[in-house]
């Protein structure tokens, strides 16, 4: 089931409220820019669309729908030694979809939590594998253990609870297909050589029932919440404003 509802959360209202799972990594980072969004519409700034990571993703999947078709698994399960193969299922294409995806209720929030995932497999237990494309170009190894790849294993987490709270095993391993741009072809060519590689993360997804009720908690207050401590935008506009105060005083 798909709904619909207003961008902009409501205290005390009793239509259920959208949260995306991208807007589940914004109240991580900053539940001030999460506030300022989701209550008084008021956005971070957009970011350019990264044209050729999504060219990469909409290879990837036609590429894992031809062996889907076929029921046969790719070559990087076999290189890896992961005994699956792509998952069929006639709402694949409306779980890719953006703004649309895996849709639940969470009844204690009255949240329709959603996320769109890259790809789903299905191991011989019955149980789906959450799987995200990456790109990149780099000549360090690849891991999921910096710093910044945190969200990463959290967006896989989101996914795998999604689907579990619609009714599905979902395995506990779920797996980011990386392909990595080589930098170091002899002649160009016009063309990219791209390295796939595999790598897995074991989730936990204990954690995002209750996240979305301290979400909750946060939109139902009457006052900003405090910035996350790393967050940019927050200490952009904190000194921005303070200059822009200087300059006004300086004036009159």
């Amino acid at each position: 089931m798909t709904w619909t509802g207003s961008r902009l959360y409501t205290p005390n209202s009793k239509t259920p409220f959208k949260v995306s799972r991208s807007k589940i990594d914004l109240f991580r980072e900053c539940p001030r820019c999460f506030y300022l969004d989701r209550r008084l519409g008021v956005s971070r700034p957009s970011m350019p669309g990264f044209s050729l990571n999504s060219a990469v993703d909409h290879l990837l999947k036609k590429e894992f729908d031809i062996l889907r078709a076929t029921g046969k698994p790719h070559e990087i399960m076999k290189r890896y030694g992961i005994d699956a193969v792509p998952f069929v299922h006639k709402d694949l294409d409306i779980w890719r979809e953006n703004f649309v995806g895996m849709q639940i209720l969470h009844k204690q929030t009255n949240f329709i939590v959603f996320g769109a995932v890259d790809d789903i497999w299905i191991n011989p237990k019955g149980e789906l594998i959450i799987v995200d494309y990456k790109s990149t170009s780099t000549e360090k190894e690849i891991s999921l253990e910096d710093q910044w790849k945190v969200g990463y294993k959290k967006q896989l987490e989101t996914y795998q609870w999604l689907f579990r709270e619609a009714g599905f095993a979902v395995s506990n391993i779920s797996y980011i297909v990386y392909a990595n741009a080589a930098k170091t072809p002899v002649q160009f060519d016009g063309k990219l050589e791209f390295i796939l590689t595999l790598h897995a993360h074991r989730g936990d997804v204990s954690w995002v029932s209750p996240m979305l009720v301290v979400m909750k908690k946060c939109l139902d207050g009457s006052n900003m919440p405090e910035p996350g401590k790393d967050c940019e935008y927050c200490a952009y506009r904190k000194k921005a404003g303070t200059h822009e105060t200087i300059q006004s005083q300086l004036l009159l």
